[in-house]
């Protein structure tokens, strides 16, 4: 059981479609539960959100999440964002082809999904692909990591 869980306020008010989506893109993952927000006459926080997602439990890849519809209030950044770390090369094309959506935020395995949510999809052993002055000079000027040329690069 986890006892962190991170908590994804979803500013867009699109929780349950990004909840359903991720579900679809990672393995071993589920929607435990969702509840919508009650009648919007209980509190003033509720006004405008009929439909919308007060609480979603959610499992990625067995890690609990935790998501909301809160409103425009806050949004997504770069200060926050979720590792992948992926066995070979075909798995880091698979998440690469599925989350990134903003080209411009790509950067050293970085993305921006279409929900404003950054991850970073990287090789399991990135550490050991970054030992040498040549491989982090590589690293620094790839968007998608690529496992062959930072192995090439000693």
């Amino acid at each position: 059981m986890n006892n962190i869980v991170p908590s994804l306020w979803f500013g867009d008010n699109n929780c349950e479609e990004a909840v359903n989506y991720y579900v679809s893109v990672f393995p071993n993952s589920q929607v435990l539960f969702m509840q919508y927000y009650p009648k919007e006459e209980l509190s003033e926080h509720f006004v405008g959100m009929a439909g919308k997602v007060i609480t979603a439990e959610f499992l990625l890849d067995g890690q609990k999440f935790i998501g909301l519809d809160g409103g425009p209030v806050f949004k997504f950044s770069e200060a926050i964002s979720f590792t992948i770390e992926c066995k070979d090369q075909d798995e880091i094309d698979y998440y690469w082809a599925r989350l990134s959506h903003v080209p411009a935020a790509e950067a050293c395995g970085w993305v921006k999904d279409r929900f404003g949510l950054s991850w970073q999809i990287v090789p399991e052993n990135i550490g050991k692909l970054q030992q040498t002055d040549a491989q982090i000079q590589a690293l620094m000027q790839m968007k998608k990591i690529s496992i062959a040329e930072l192995e090439d690069a000693k």
